[in-house]
């Protein structure tokens, strides 16, 4: 999936969290992802609220623990306990640009940098939350607008500094960004350096196909505008010729060669586009087969009932794919009284083997010999079935 970030009025972790939030993620998903990190004293709810005539969602983080900073150490170490594991990846690769950015510009070791604003639970539920939500949604490149940049000033634990404040502009290199006419911090640290874990890449939207739309709201209120940010998850947009198909597969490491063989033929007669099985070595040093069915996805359930009635496998994965299909058209000969199927692509013809068998034991020819006599008739007869097979 993709994720396009449009970054209305700027850019907080609190903003994009309620974005993807409003855009589907499930709220449940994000607080476990965060408790596996160990922290503890805080609570994360999201809320519906109205801007300017636009439906929004607000999340809030209530905090009962005191601290308000720590080493950026350890919250990379809390964020690295993180689960699943892709959520740990970009959660501390968010947190190592922080400290990064705030120990060039303090001139002291990253991990020894004292977060102050960035120190306490919001940072550390924003940035994992953000992660989360992202993995939830099956988010796998994200896409961001220019990101507008305020004026004035901002006040800080080591005084009024310009705006975007020091670590954010650090943050920010490599980013686009533009001009606006908003007074005061549109742009968080947190929020550029989720940006930056995450790779975004700063294009209008690319070609997609949009499933949900969200807006994320800060706390600020603004008298013209909502404070927002929307997120747009959308699944890309495919070449033509390609299809999303699926993979059923499942170890079998307890049925026999004529079992697994019979799957596959069964398998073909009940809708899979193909099937075959690959050797494989389970534990204990068991010689096992993988078997595999090709498939679209309406054809998946009778053909997962069918590969755990045939083998007796206890589960079947499933694993989205695309196939690039190329054209190809189908003739047929009659070889001597005898029907042969040839399949032609942009690059090559092939006789159908069952059907070269039957002609060659037929007429007591060698399959290379029928094969090639199919071949010939072939090319002077025209195309009788036509589509992607």
């Amino acid at each position: 999936m993709i994720c396009w970030v449009n970054p209305f009025t700027g850019l907080a972790g609190d903003m994009l969290l309620a974005a993807l939030v409003d855009a589907g993620a499930p709220l449940e998903g994000i607080r476990a992802a965060v408790a596996s990190t160990g922290l503890t004293g805080w609570e994360l709810t999201a809320g519906r609220a109205v801007s300017h005539g636009l439906s929004v969602t607000r999340v809030r983080v209530t905090v009962t623990d005191t601290a308000t900073e720590r080493r950026a150490a350890e919250l990379i170490s809390m964020a690295a306990a993180a689960r699943p594991e892709p959520v740990a990846a970009l959660a501390t690769a968010a947190l190592r640009a922080i400290a990064e950015a705030e120990g060039r510009i303090h001139g002291t070791d990253p991990g020894q940098v004292h977060l102050h604003e960035l120190g306490g639970h919001d940072a550390l539920v924003d940035i994992v939350g953000v992660a989360a939500a992202l993995h939830l949604l099956g988010v796998t490149a994200v896409h961001c607008a220019p990101i507008p940049l305020g004026t004035g000033t901002v006040r800080t634990r080591h005084g009024v500094l310009p705006v975007p404040a020091p670590a954010t502009a650090a943050l920010l290199r490599g980013a686009l960004v533009t001009g606006s006419d908003l007074p005061g911090e549109t742009v968080t640290p947190t929020g550029a350096a989720l940006l930056r874990a995450m790779r975004a890449r700063y294009t209008p939207p690319p070609p997609m196909t949009p499933v949900a739309t969200g807006y994320g709201a800060g706390t600020r209120e603004l008298p013209d505008r909502p404070n927002i940010v929307a997120v747009t998850v959308a699944e890309p947009a495919r070449d033509a010729g390609t299809e999303p198909l699926l993979v059923l597969e499942t170890n079998l490491d307890d049925v026999t060669g004529e079992v697994l063989g019979h799957t596959i033929a069964r398998a073909l007669d009940a809708g899979a586009l193909d099937a075959w099985a690959t050797p494989a070595t389970m534990k204990k040093g068991r010689p096992a087969h993988v078997l595999h069915l090709l498939c679209r996805r309406p054809a998946a359930p009778a053909l997962r009932e069918l590969i755990l009635a045939e083998t007796g496998a206890l589960g079947v994965r499933e694993v989205a794919v695309e196939r690039t299909a190329l054209p190809r058209h189908t003739t047929e000969v009659d070889l001597a009284g005898h029907r042969v199927r040839v399949k032609h692509g942009p690059h090559s013809a092939k006789p159908e083997h069952d059907d070269v068998a039957a002609a060659s034991a037929a007429l007591g020819l060698s399959l290379r010999e029928t094969a090639a006599r199919a071949l010939r008739l072939a090319r002077e007869r025209p195309p009788t079935q036509e589509g992607p097979g």
